[in-house]
């Protein structure tokens, strides 16, 4: 059993076809969207009508919610604030319900009782952070009673394997924007890619594969420009990529 793994993808289409043109000479049994796929960035009506076309499952994100319910409180700054409105009044009625069909978790069955346990930050939250550092014990509370092969998880925008008890924890990174992520974490820097992952499972065999894939930057940035997003906005997210 191969499964694709893409997460954050933030409104980068750029980014998002890239990764699909790969993943098209994988021979993928499946493909998971680990979230936050439309808010941030420039495209995100765009993304959500890609996602759409293409029938794979999505999980919910933190920044998809942000998509039904704007943030107007502490939790995010003004910067966010105005990222989530403005991509907000992108959406039509039927990116809106879209967005209501994402779910909190994912399971896949990967053959012979294995399986795959998708989610954004932890099967608990949305905003859960798992990194590489994360204490086991706090890891044990976010999963809670969840079981499985492998689970995967977006939110840091940092590609991880870890071993946890039997199991595989993975983060396939972030396909349209690697260089943030929460602010307690690392960050990646000079990004010009694209980021996703490939699980399989033949039997007892796991191959784990994290993947990075150029960019065609300049026209990401171009496409930036052409649209009407907030210029404090459009400044941030054009700076991410060395560009301004």
């Amino acid at each position: 059993m191969r499964v694709g793994l893409i997460a954050d993808i933030h409104g980068n289409l750029v980014a998002l076809e890239q990764v699909l043109t790969e993943l098209a000479e994988e021979s993928l049994d499946d493909l998971v969207c680990l979230g936050d796929v439309a808010a941030l960035g420039p495209q995100p009506g765009a993304v959500l009508a890609r996602l759409r076309a293409l029938g794979c499952p999505v999980v919910m994100g933190n920044v998809d919610a942000w998509l039904l319910a704007p943030p107007t409180d502490a939790r995010a700054d003004e910067l966010d604030i105005a990222l989530a409105r403005w991509c907000t009044a992108q959406l039509t009625d039927s990116d809106r319900a879209f967005v209501r069909t994402f779910a909190a978790v994912v399971e896949r069955p990967l053959g012979a009782e294995q399986t795959l346990l998708c989610f954004h930050g932890s099967p608990r939250s949305f905003d859960d952070v798992i990194v590489a550092t994360t204490p086991d014990d706090v890891v044990d509370a976010m999963l809670g009673n969840a079981r499985a092969t492998i689970f995967a998880g977006g939110h840091t925008h940092l590609q991880m394997v870890r071993r946890h008890g039997d199991a595989h924890l993975v983060n396939p990174g972030s396909t349209g924007l690697p260089a943030v992520g929460p602010a307690a974490t690392l960050r990646n820097r000079n990004v010009r890619w694209a980021e996703y992952g490939v699980v399989e499972v033949d039997g007892d065999r796991v191959d784990i594969s994290l993947r990075r894939t150029p960019l065609d930057v300049e026209k990401m940035v171009a496409l930036a420009y052409a649209s009407d997003m907030p210029a404090p906005a459009i400044e941030w997210w054009v700076g991410l990529w060395g560009r301004a």
